[in-house]
């Protein structure tokens, strides 16, 4: 899924999908969900991490970046908040997320196979708010 659109996101994402071009080696950790930045430009930076099965992020923002995720390898959940509460979404390698700056969501590798992604972040991050949903 990616755009002929250059500042697009996913397009951007596109680029940088065959972990042998990254500037840095595709590992797998155990102990926590590994990641790396790739680049950083004046708009934009970009992020790649593997994911595990069983491994995932709290519920969270970007600090007000937009961005966009690509399935490079595996299968990759994201739950969004909606109704009061997380409703999944499953993504297949190849397929890819755009979302805005008050995207709050989870990220979770729900499979028995690795997964990897490819993330971009407009502008690039400064922080990240966790939450917890409670009762709706």
């Amino acid at each position: 899924m990616t755009s002929a659109d250059p500042s697009d996101l996913i397009a951007v994402a596109g680029r940088y999908a065959d972990p042998a071009g990254w500037p840095v080696p595709l590992r797998f950790a155990r102990a926590e969900r590994w990641y790396a930045r790739l680049t950083v430009g004046p708009d934009h930076e970009v992020w790649a991490l593997s994911w595990l099965p069983g491994q995932g992020t709290d519920l969270h923002d970007h600090g007000g970046s937009a961005g966009a995720f690509l399935v490079v390898a595996g299968t990759v959940t994201e739950e969004t908040v909606s109704g009061g509460r997380l409703r999944p979404h499953r993504l297949v390698a190849g397929s890819g997320r755009r979302f805005g700056a008050r995207h709050v969501h989870v990220v979770s590798n729900r499979g028995d196979q690795p997964a990897v992604s490819v993330h971009v972040y407009r502008p690039a991050l400064r922080r990240m708010t966790r939450y917890r949903l409670a009762a709706g």
